[in-house]
């Protein structure tokens, strides 16, 4: 190997360095929030669906799972990878409703439906009680788990605004996580539906 200040006198190793000056070479692709299409291509299906209140039409691979679609195609890295076998419900969201392990999914079984990721659980700068009281209590230590158990509990508290412990354990048994050892986590979905019944933060902290 050459020494780095032989390559210095080389005259194409100038030239390789990058300009401190100049605009970065790699555009890096933003989060998509808006409609989005992608040409089709052979081997690709055009995707109609709904993700987080925007209208996506997008071409997929039809192997492609919709963990891999939102994550890769649309960007949307909130959703995350977990064991892949649909038994930890790291990257649980909602369609429909419904949570469901985006890991089992096929991005075409998705044709029309309506999508919900954590980057849509927010509304616009006010977060979702649920996100507040998951802050407060310290529900969230790593956090990898965490947009799975928000999710999930999102779909739990639209069902039912008054849930029992058991209910909030049950609903919860597919989510898995190895740092908070479960009490604060409950704790904060039951603070999250007491504030919400209140119908906000202030009058519930009375």
């Amino acid at each position: 190997m050459c020494p780095r200040n032989s390559l210095a006198a080389l005259p194409w190793f100038h030239e390789a360095l990058p300009r401190l000056d100049s605009p970065p070479t790699t555009a890096y692709p933003r989060p998509i929030m808006y409609k989005h299409r992608v040409i089709d291509e052979p081997g690709r299906r055009l995707l109609r669906m709904t993700v987080n209140d925007s209208a996506i039409e997008i071409a997929v691979r039809p192997h492609k799972t919709l963990l891999e679609v939102l994550r890769e195609d649309l960007f949307l890295t909130g959703t995350k990878h977990g064991c892949e076998l649909g038994e930890c419900g790291t990257c649980a969201i909602l369609v429909d409703g419904e949570p469901v392990l985006s890991c089992l999914v096929l991005a075409i079984a998705c044709e029309g439906k309506e999508i919900r990721t954590i980057e849509g659980m927010a509304d616009g700068p006010e977060l979702h009680p649920l996100q507040t009281t998951f802050a407060d209590l310290g529900a969230a230590q790593c956090g990898y788990c965490t947009p799975g158990f928000l999710l999930t509990a999102q779909a739990l508290l639209d069902e039912n605004p008054d849930p029992t412990r058991q209910e909030i354990k049950n609903a919860l048994a597919g989510n898995l996580c190895r740092c908070t050892g479960y009490l604060k986590i409950y704790e904060a979905v039951e603070l999250a539906a007491k504030r919400m019944r209140n119908g906000s933060d202030s009058e519930a902290k009375r």
